[in-house]
């Protein structure tokens, strides 16, 4: 899978953009806010139906601009695709795909797998359990688009449980049950897959921090469900059930307690919680070996590798890393940016398209 073409009306700060990107590595270079990272963003929101820096769409339209567009060309397995996003202050997005508009955003996953690789990917360990089960979920929905549905119905039935709930004078208990009900099936559908995703990233993941670590630190991936068991055939009476036995503290807080939106990935280097007790490295390797992981999955699943997105991430891994991440990469196409050349060329790169970005413009050098 390879991106052929960008264009970028109005996004951000470019009123007009367009490339035609290589097979290989692309490498955006130039000064910090010139816009390098405006472009991988891009990519992403026609991969992923989102930024990954802001959940306000207006934010990428250009100031005192109506509207935005972002077009990417593809070529994957099945043939060429376009893919186009346009973007209106105060309205909703619209996708379309080879010209037809999308009855439905899930219709996006899959026709351009990314993984990103960025410094504000650190919150996946430093932050709380909603980045941890975010980033599990977008993986899953790029594997499996029905799992997106899935998870949108999920959180419909949560939303109008907890409405609900929150009228404990008027509560209809045999509406609320009937929520349990849908919450207890499409949640241990949720876990189920969660819990596959897990135990197959969290092999790799162990393999790529051993190697990125030269074999000073083991990595341990779990699953943490806040209901248990997870693997049993009998997960959604043991929701349902859960979510009978807390019905009254629920309506006591307003909100539901038990169910996959409260679950957690567990992430333990050489036995210490590095979510808690981590360094600075530690937590960067491990962010490093869970993409990577997602990669590998990525290319196994759809026998195509995704594209790799790298945002300023070299500045922040050292030697070792830099070449590890690489050379997991080498038959990805890869969009790379970076404030200083002599990086990449450090790490052994020989072979790549430089475009230099400055003045509201990318430039082939």
């Amino acid at each position: 899978m390879r991106v052929t073409g960008l264009r970028l009306v109005n996004f951000r700060n470019y009123p007009s953009l367009s490339l035609r990107p290589d097979a290989g590595l692309c490498v955006l270079t130039g000064e910090n806010a010139a816009g390098k990272t405006n472009v991988l963003e891009s990519l992403f929101l026609c991969s992923l139906g989102r930024s990954h820096r802001t959940i306000r769409d207006g934010e990428m339209v250009r100031a005192g601009e109506q509207f935005a567009s972002v077009a990417v060309d593809v070529d994957t397995r099945g043939g060429p695709r376009r893919i186009e996003c346009k973007l209106f202050p105060g309205e909703r997005k619209k996708f379309t795909i080879d010209g037809a508009p999308l009855s439905r955003s899930g219709e996006l996953l899959g026709c351009l797998n990314v993984v990103m690789f960025a410094p504000e990917d650190l919150s996946l360990v430093k932050e709380g359990p909603g980045e941890r089960r975010r980033f599990l979920d977008m993986a899953i929905s790029q594997l499996r688009p029905s799992y997106y549905y899935t998870l949108q119905q999920y959180n419909n039935a949560l939303k109008q449980r907890n409405a609900l709930l929150k009228d404990p004078d008027g509560l209809d208990y045999d509406a609320l049950e009937s929520w349990d009900e849908q919450l207890a099936v499409l949640g241990a559908s949720i876990i189920l897959n969660r819990t596959e995703l897990v135990d197959r990233m969290g092999a790799i993941a162990a393999e790529q921090h051993e190697t990125l670590s030269d074999g000073a630190e083991s990595l341990v991936v779990e699953y943490e469900p806040n209901v248990s068991p997870v693997t049993s055939s009998d997960l959604v009476k043991t929701l349902r059930l859960a979510l009978s036995d807390t019905a009254e503290r629920d309506v006591y807080r307003g909100s539901t307690s038990v169910g996959p939106h409260r679950d957690d990935l567990g992430l333990r280097v050489s036995g210490t919680d590095v979510r808690v007790y981590g360094s600075q490295g530690q937590q960067r390797t491990t962010v490093l070996s869970l993409k990577l992981a997602q990669l590998e999955i990525l290319r196994q699943e759809k026998e195509d590798s995704p594209v790799l997105l790298l945002d300023d991430v070299f500045s922040e891994l050292d030697r070792n890393r830099q070449k590890m991440l690489l050379i997991a990469a080498q038959d990805c196409q890869t969009f790379l940016s970076c404030t200083h050349l002599e990086e990449v060329a450090a790490a052994g790169v020989e072979q790549m398209q430089v475009y230099q970005v400055a003045n509201r413009r990318v430039v082939e050098l």
